[in-house]
């Protein structure tokens, strides 16, 4: 007698989409190396969300070098971060 044991990840969440032409060239680029669909929509989502929110730290940079109030405060911190290095 055998057995065949796997180990199975429960997915969430299954989700049906329509591919237009720019989207299933994509998809064919993402899977010539042998990835299969899921797999590359997966990491396509999770891609993009990191993306996402590293546009959202760059539009907050962008936000506080605007404000003057924050600059004073960080050119204050510069200054005392180098006094306490100069008195080393």
């Amino acid at each position: 007698m055998s057995y065949n044991c796997d180990t199975l990840h429960l997915m969430e969440k299954a989700i049906s989409i329509r591919l237009d032409e720019q989207a299933q060239e994509a998809l064919r680029k993402l899977t010539e190396s042998g990835r299969n669909q899921s797999d590359a929509v997966r990491e396509a989502i999770v891609e993009l969300a990191r993306r996402g929110q590293r546009g959202d730290l760059v539009a907050e940079a962008k936000r506080l070098s605007a404000d003057r109030e924050d600059r004073t405060e960080k050119a204050r911190v510069a200054r005392l971060m180098e006094s306490l290095r100069a008195a080393r």
